[in-house]
């Protein structure tokens, strides 16, 4: 017996998907064990060894017999995004070109909120202070114009030595195009700061422009030695406990790497978690014949929204705001919300707020019994009937418990002028109302109706408010995978193995230079290989996709798309005297999608070549349809719950009972073993072939 297990941590809890066998005897022999325990803020690396433990126990085995066992340990984890929120990176210093210091604070004169006059900035990860300049100038096409003054560099890292910096950013101008003096800079930083981490940008990100590139690197160099730091921890505590091979991480583009891959940019672990259960929407909608998908996580801190077009989930490169800051890595959008299961309810000025604050781990919600005293939206959810006392939470690792809910929200709802019920059902209609906002904020940005689409609901608590948010989104359909409540976990075992960098190149489509654009795709090509030959992975087993990032001459934004595509990372026969034509051609084609028109007879140019790669690898099963005989199960029982029109009594079905071809006719409510599915009044919830729910609103 072989096993692969991804892990996902988040605020609340840390979840696992354990799958055995590998399937390596096809499909049927894949099954999926899930477990979800309380995460460790303390140290999360504790809450990964203590789940691994139980997937263990579960197994039959001792911890080191099971990862011995283990043909990957896939890890997704908001480690970068928690810095970021909670602004507790390392002491950040920034070296550029003189000239330049001020690039951070630009920020193009972008603003989150264009109409709010109040609005102050981000908090700087680099004030000004530890912003340092050096005389240094390389030009557009690469040559030294200014040679860099090594002495400035000395006497820069003097500076910072006396501010005590943990963690040195190196962004000087055009450095993507020749990154010589970036590479000096960092070895007098290494002889005269030694053991100080350094980001160099045209590393971190090889192409233009300068604020990107910058912000990047700098986002990169505050979050990299915490990153790092608990990533080592990790591999050090796995290794200790007998795990062989390489700990696998995912990325935020969808794809996972190597441990080592990751700290030479922590950068890419950047929304990570979310990406996992992006990936595993597509995955499974597109299994069941669901191209177009909304795809909703409402775990224990967060919402996350995200949208799946024709099967896929593309990870974009450029203007990526993450918590205020630029991030120009690829990233599978995905839009959050501090909205989740440990959000507080609270009055503020008179009015009812429900997050962005959490309880968290610890000490949680009131109702986990930890010492928490703040009502959150599990503690509404418990006294609206939603959940119960009486049976196990999180898959029986612990029960709720009511002492202390109902003085909280008659607390909560005194300061309103309402009964504590009333608050409850209210903290629920408002954070339903905040994240249905929110979609449709994220959906008409993106030119998109969600009643064209189907909802897939995933996280703990998703499945407790799907069906009501589609109802107000005009969305008929929402899909519930059995394993929803861990569904980013399983994100990870789906996600392939992947590396997708770019490097710059600037030149008119019509005058390309083949030899450089070869030796640039050559390149990237073999440090994909390296970096998939420490993965255990040949360059043969790589299916490899060359990009273009073109543009017409004053454009800001460059589009990227797929010039070729083929299996291993030497097939570099599409460089030829036809490129250029195919290139402007798919281009305008592009172009004439995305925007509407081309701009006949100007020539596009080249600002980047890009390698997108990745191996495929053993899956867990997927599937859909209706072909089991039609039942409708008995209810477990009854209890009192309000789901959306008062107090009534409410079916309760037990998930594990449903067999496929059950139907569920709302009101009800279905206790899954780490979650809980509320269907509603004009709701119906189907058993589809493979286990996996199918909730549809009634005419």
């Amino acid at each position: 017996m072989s096993y692969r297990v991804g892990i996902d941590i988040g605020g609340t809890f840390t979840d696992f998907a354990l799958l055995k066998d590998g399937l390596k005897d096809g499909p049927k022999d894949g099954q999926v064990i899930l477990h979800k325990n309380l995460s460790t803020p303390q140290d999360r690396s504790i809450g990964v060894m203590e789940g691994l433990e139980t997937l263990a126990g579960k197994e039959g085995l001792s911890l080191g017999d099971f990862l011995t066992r283990c043909e990957a340990i896939v890890h997704g984890t908001t480690v970068a995004d928690n810095i970021l929120i909670e602004m507790d990176g390392a002491v950040t210093g920034l070296i550029t070109t003189q000239g330049f210091r001020d690039e951070m604070e630009y920020r193009r004169g972008y603003k989150e909120s264009i109409w709010d006059v109040r609005l102050e900035p981000p908090i700087p990860i680099v004030p000004r202070r530890r912003r340092l300049t050096v005389p240094e100038r390389v030009l557009a096409d690469g040559s030294v114009h200014e040679a860099l003054d090594e002495a400035a560099v000395r006497e820069a890292c003097a500076r910072l030595r006396k501010q005590s910096v943990e963690s040195v950013a190196i962004g000087l101008i055009f450095a993507h195009v020749n990154g010589d003096h970036e590479n000096r800079v960092a070895q007098i930083v290494a002889e005269e700061m030694p053991g100080v981490p350094v980001s160099l940008g045209h590393r971190i990100l090889s192409r233009a422009p300068e604020y990107d590139r910058i912000s990047t690197t700098v986002v990169n160099a505050y979050v990299a030695p915490r990153v790092n730091a608990y990533l080592e921890r990790l591999v050090s505590r796995l290794a200790d406990a007998g795990y062989a091979k390489q700990l696998m991480v995912m990325q935020a583009s969808g794809g996972v790497m190597t441990r080592a891959y990751i700290a030479a940019a922590p950068i890419r672990l950047l929304a990570s978690g979310p990406a996992g259960g992006v990936i595993a929407s597509a995955r499974t909608g597109g299994a069941k014949g669901y191209r177009n998908l909304l795809c909703v996580d409402m775990g224990g801190t967060s919402y996350d929204m995200s949208v799946v077009r024709d099967g896929a989930a593309p990870a974009e490169a450029g203007w990526n705001m993450y918590h205020r800051y630029l991030v120009g890595v690829p990233m599978v959008q995905v839009e959050t919300l501090g909205a989740g299961g440990g959000s507080i309810c609270h009055v503020d000025k008179g009015e009812l707020k429900v997050g962005p604050a959490s309880a968290g781990a610890a000490p949680g919600p009131i109702c986990y019994g930890r010492g928490g005293l703040r009502p959150t939206v599990t503690d509404a959810l418990l006294m609206l009937g939603i959940l119960s006392t009486g049976e196990g939470f999180a898959g029986g690792s612990f029960r709720l418990r009511d002492e202390g809910v109902a003085e909280a929200f008659a607390a909560l709802g005194a300061e309103l002028g309402y009964d504590a019920q009333q608050a409850a059902f209210d903290c629920w209609r408002l954070v339903n109302a905040n994240m249905t906002q929110a979609v449709r904020r994220t959906t008409a940005a993106k030119g998109m109706d969600p009643a064209d689409m189907v909802m897939l609901a995933y996280g703990g608590n998703g499945p407790a408010f799907a069906a009501i948010q589609a109802q107000d989104l005009g969305i008929d359909q929402v899909l519930v995978p059995r394993a929803s409540p861990t569904f980013s976990a399983l994100g990870t075992l789906v996600a392939h193995p992947a590396i997708d960098e770019e490097r710059s190149c600037s030149a008119r489509a019509d005058a390309l230079d083949l030899d450089r654009l070869r030796g640039l795709w050559a390149d990237l090509a073999a440090d994909a290989g390296v970096h998939f030959a420490e993965a255990g992975f040949s360059a043969d087993a790589v299916q490899a996709r060359w990009r273009v990032a073109m543009r017409y001459a004053g454009q800001n934004w460059a589009l990227t798309f797929d010039l070729h595509e083929g299996r291993g990372l030497d097939d570099l026969g599409f460089i030829d005297e036809t490129l250029s034509a195919r290139a402007i051609a798919a281009f305008n084609a592009r172009h004439l999608a995305e925007y509407g028109h081309v701009r006949d007879g100007e020539v596009p140019e080249i600002t980047g070549v890009r390698l997108t790669a990745q191996v495929e690898t053993p899956m867990p099963p997927a599937g859909g349809g209706f072909t089991a005989p039609v039942v409708e199960p008995a209810p477990h029982g009854h209890r009192r719950a309000n789901l959306g029109h008062g107090f009534a009594d409410v079916a309760i079905h037990k998930g594990p009972d449903l067999i496929p071809g059950a139907r569920v006719t709302g009101p009800a409510i279905i206790e899954e073993v780490f979650t809980t599915i509320a269907v509603y009044p004009g709701w119906q919830a189907r058993v589809d072939d493979v286990g996996d729910y199918l909730l549809v609103r009634q005419s």
